[in-house]
């Protein structure tokens, strides 16, 4: 069913590519989301996470992956800016830390 008054803008975050080299990036299983918008949600609470470089959000996989700097923040802090994605009162997500792997391993750098 679609919510009235959910509609979420994307936002976007430059990249830094010199901050990929050294960054990790997090596989959070994501529960509560249900819709194209509860993915873009959780994408922009992981964007606004100072530290976090880069996000993507898989709907159907219940999947986020979120390139961060280990020196900035922790997985801990994305598995938070997940669960406060749904802080409206209609919306609820949390995540779980499925593996963390070098940026680089999963990262194409052009």
């Amino acid at each position: 069913m679609e919510h009235q008054d959910c509609h979420v803008e994307p936002i976007e975050k430059p990249v830094d590519p010199e901050a990929l080299q050294e960054a990790l990036v997090a596989y959070l299983g994501v529960g509560g989301m249900g819709c194209p918008r509860c993915a873009t949600r959780v994408r922009n609470a992981l964007l606004h996470v100072d530290g976090v470089l880069l996000a993507e959000v898989i709907l159907e996989q219940s999947l986020a992956l979120a390139a961060y700097d280990p020196k900035r923040i922790t997985p801990e802090d994305l598995m938070a800016a997940v669960a406060g994605a749904g802080n409206d009162g209609r919306h609820r997500y949390w995540a779980q830390l499925l593996t963390v792997v070098p940026a680089g391993e999963v990262l194409r750098q052009e």
